[in-house]
């Protein structure tokens, strides 16, 4: 992996290209990464130059393929110290790669590309990814260098709301664009059963059974609880869980403690990681996302649409402008495993000329509203809004 030093400079051909650096923590698998990396994509194949700050990870070569340049800052720390410090660093990569716009997508780097853009005299555009807690004055405070840009970029009507009523940002400032999903990487048509089998092994399932798939981090808001009750009413001793996702040791123990109790142990599987997510919702009859606090967006509810795979969701936050109830899913209240079993009965029960309208409607909602294309789109067309005459000028050319 070769990282751009903060000293290269852009050569005459590269300035006649407008270019955009992308400022967040590290590129680890996450929602945040994914979007980062494929506006990248979308700014090279449309003669712009990318450029993405972070403290690196595994994406680094992703960004390396799609023709992005990286370039290895400290941006993971939350240290005010390191933070002051990242503004002459960002300042430095700035003008020494002759960016027009910057652009963060995460809170303590955020701090320092909004200041390193003031210095530098270039264009600063954020991205609200959730409905940012404020507790305290202080903590209101440091959520609030996202309501700053000239442009601030929300997932979700959910967040734009909170970002409008909370912190202020004016709809002139605003703008709306859902996450999207790479279709061609999460179609149906391309998991085949080698892809599944190895799963089912893996996860020790039996031939032939229900599966119900929770993926989401070991963390309590993500309602893995919620879950576990609804089983225990649902009363189908044949019906599979899988709960995946990594986290809190502690949390784990409680959830197996709570399967132990419900006395569905041997129908539940816990798995730390899964490399194919894909081959993982076609392996499933249901999805569901039960989390009890709202998310920004929901990646894995839209995903597993994508999929054809039936989905049940809580019904706040960005969950009720993904799903639309009865035709690409449930939305269940949240903390209410009465409903959520009650959901997973209906979703369950579905024959198959059921099951396969539903995909329709589900594959058909995505193309139209969060492919990983769209969200690339109407991104750029927000940075044109701020470097019209560069870019009509690289267009040209």
């Amino acid at each position: 992996m070769t990282d751009a030093d903060t000293n290269t400079v852009a050569t005459p051909a590269e300035r006649r290209k407008a270019a955009v650096l992308q400022v967040l923590p590290q590129l680890v698998a996450g929602g945040v990464e994914r979007g980062t990396v494929d506006v990248a994509a979308a700014l090279v194949a449309a003669g712009w130059r990318a450029i993405v700050a972070s403290a690196g990870g595994p994406m680094v070569h992703e960004l390396e393929r799609v023709g992005a340049t990286h370039v290895t800052l400290p941006l993971a720390s939350k240290n005010p110290f390191v933070i002051r410090a990242n503004i002459d660093r960002l300042v430095a990569v700035i003008r020494n790669l002759n960016v027009d716009i910057v652009h963060a997508r995460s809170r303590a780097p955020a701090w320092s590309a909004r200041y390193a853009a003031k210095r530098a005299g270039r264009h600063f555009v954020t991205t609200f990814h959730n409905a940012y807690g404020s507790g305290s004055i202080l903590k209101h405070r440091y959520n609030a260098v996202m309501a700053s840009g000239e442009r601030v970029i929300a997932i979700s009507r959910f967040v734009a709301e909170h970002a409008a009523s909370v912190y202020h940002v004016p709809a002139e400032r605003l703008r709306v664009i859902p996450r999207g999903v790479d279709l061609n990487r999460f179609d149906a048509d391309k998991v085949r059963p080698e892809r599944i089998i190895p799963l089912m092994k893996a996860w020790r399932l039996p031939d032939g059974v229900p599966v119900i798939l929770l993926p989401g981090r070991l963390t309590r808001w993500k309602g893995q609880l919620v879950l576990i009750e609804a089983m225990a009413r649902l009363r189908r001793p044949e019906v599979h869980a899988v709960i995946l996702g990594s986290g809190s040791a502690r949390y784990r123990r409680e959830l197996e403690e709570a399967v132990t109790r419900s006395g569905a142990g041997g129908n539940f599987r816990f798995v730390d990681d899964c490399a194919d997510i894909a081959a993982a919702y076609m392996l499933a009859d249901v999805v569901v996302s039960a989390s009890t606090s709202p998310e920004g967006f929901g990646r894995v509810i839209v995903e597993a649409q994508a999929m054809g795979r039936p989905v049940i969701a809580t019904a706040h936050g960005g969950a009720q402008e993904t799903v639309v109830p009865g035709e690409t899913g449930w939305l269940v209240p949240p903390s209410d495993p009465v409903a959520l079993a009650r959901a997973l009965e209906q979703a369950l029960d579905q024959d198959n000329a059921a099951r396969k309208a539903m995909a329709a409607q589900q594959l058909a909602h995505v193309r139209t509203h969060f492919t990983s294309a769209l969200m690339a789109k109407r991104t750029l067309a927000v940075y044109e809004e701020l470097v019209p005459h560069i870019a009509t000028a690289t267009v040209a050319a």
